[in-house]
């Protein structure tokens, strides 16, 4: 993979809070140039302080159609669902357009008025009047995991919402029906998108790619959180600036391949995989990045 693959990375801390068009302080967007310098990303609608989930998937829309940038993006929620889940509601495995289709249909986050606690409730609901076993409800074991949230230090399981900090699973599940959203209408204009690694472990050169991201992996290699700047805004910067430098510094071909057996990947392709997991390469200190970059004392 050649230096300076893309032209810009884009990192977003996600949150599932609320409803579609409600302002959220916890959506945060950061975007970093080919060269590492970041900046926050304001909501497009004048006049107002936060993001919302609509609002963000149009702008991403746009981004990612523009041709001419091949650009990076990292999402900060799960993007796929462990395995258990594929084989308790006999979904395809390795068919992930089926599968967020299919999620959609059950968990409708992205219609207006809906809250991920009020589906969730409906969702628990059905399964307890499910006495025949038709499993009309799509809920997963608060305990499953991916082989990759097992190697991600501190990853929560993805069906877990009892966990206060973090909102895994919340996130998750408002996320994934923008993400079919974006697909289909990325692939109705045309634009040369890559979603990893659903659509391959490789990706054409000129392509824009869509990963999961999960910034803990990299914070603790970063300087503190500017006074200026929220803990989201800090993780989405986090994402946008070490996904520039990793770019900058020849180091994505290890994070796009990583190193697994045949069956684990075999897996991944199914549950997904958080981009950055198993990297255990460490920071030249003169190399540091400007701004919200890599710590010089790592």
């Amino acid at each position: 993979m050649k230096e300076r693959t893309f032209d810009r990375t884009i990192g977003i801390d996600y949150s599932g809070t609320r409803r579609p068009a409600d302002r959220i302080p916890g959506l945060a967007v950061c975007w970093a140039d080919a060269d590492g310098h970041a900046e926050i990303v304001p909501p497009q609608t004048k006049g107002v302080k936060n993001w919302n989930r609509r609002e963000l998937a149009e702008w991403l829309v746009k981004q990612l159609q523009e041709q001419d940038k091949p650009t990076l993006v990292g999402i900060d929620h799960v993007f796929s669902f462990p395995i258990d889940y594929f084989k308790e509601y006999e979904l395809p495995e390795g068919a992930w357009d089926h599968f967020l289709a299919d999620f959609r249909e059950y968990w409708p986050t992205h219609e207006d008025h809906k809250r991920v606690i009020d589906i969730l409730a409906n969702q628990r609901t059905r399964k307890r009047c499910d006495t025949e076993g038709r499993k009309d409800h799509r809920l997963g074991g608060p305990k499953w995991t991916r082989l990759t949230d097992n190697r991600a230090p501190g990853a929560k399981p993805v069906f877990d919402f009892d966990i206060k900090q973090g909102q895994v699973a919340t996130s998750t599940h408002a996320g994934l029906p923008w993400l079919l959203d974006i697909r289909e209408k990325l692939r109705k204009s045309g634009a040369k998108v890559h979603f990893w690694p659903f659509d391959g472990w490789k990706f054409d050169e000129g392509d824009s790619v869509v990963a999961e991201v999960y910034p803990a992996l990299w914070k603790g290699r970063f300087e503190s959180r500017p006074r200026d700047m929220s803990d989201h805004q800090y993780d989405a910067c986090i994402v946008a600036t070490w996904l520039s430098y990793a770019d900058r510094n020849g180091l994505l071909g290890h994070y796009f391949q990583p190193e697994l057996s045949l069956e684990a990947l075999d897996t991944a392709k199914t549950e997904g995989w958080i981009l950055g997991v198993l990297d255990f390469i460490r920071f030249d200190p003169g190399a540091a990045a400007a701004g919200c970059g890599p710590s010089t004392t790592d």
